[in-house]
């Protein structure tokens, strides 16, 4: 089995790298289809994590969001290692990410690939004082440097310290459940 390589520089976020394939456990696992029949009993939001460097901007819809810890306040995304996204975050040592709001399904139809070419003119797009992408009119969104990185297999999962937030507490949240769009009652429930 190939042993977890951990980076450190003061200068770079920490990477390591676990490779689950190489486990003798996955000969045993179920095969992907029950597997993602089975997680897609999970409700969650739906987010867009994007990234940008100069006037170039990349980004993703994404629901594999994490919030990883309160002290230093952080999260933990997950990403397609191969993607163009991977790449843009990794040069930017950036992200951010933005909750969508119930009446956001198409820009996260736009991020999955399923609207307009130019995903960011699907929406009002701003930027935080980082230069990251900002969506105007989201349920929160997150401005985040890359503070680590570990690499499962054909995933990259990011750390990032949370450096300013902007949250609309009004607005309900877009949620995916059973592989389709859902959304809060009146009653929040």
């Amino acid at each position: 089995m190939t042993k977890p390589q951990l980076s450190t520089s003061p200068d770079t976020a920490t990477r390591l790298a676990l490779n689950c394939a190489d486990h003798p456990a996955a000969r045993e696992a179920v095969p992907a289809a029950q597997f993602t029949s089975a997680m897609s009993a999970l409700a969650s939001s739906v987010s867009v994590v994007t990234a940008g460097v100069g006037g170039e901007r990349q980004g993703r819809t994404v629901t594999a969001l994490l919030s990883l810890s309160a002290e230093p306040p952080a999260i933990l995304v997950s990403i397609t290692r191969d993607s163009a996204l991977a790449a843009m975050i990794e040069e930017a040592q950036a992200f951010s990410v933005s909750v969508l709001a119930a009446d956001q399904q198409s820009v996260a139809d736009a991020f999955a690939g399923f609207g307009p070419a130019e995903r960011f003119s699907a929406e009002q797009w701003e930027a935080w004082p980082s230069g990251q992408p900002r969506l105007d009119g989201a349920v929160a969104t997150l401005d985040c440097r890359l503070s680590g990185a570990i690499e499962m297999d054909t995933h990259v999962l990011y750390a990032g310290i949370v450096l300013h937030t902007q949250t609309h507490p009004d607005r309900a949240p877009l949620l995916w459940h059973r592989r389709h769009y859902a959304v809060l009652d009146s009653d929040g429930v």
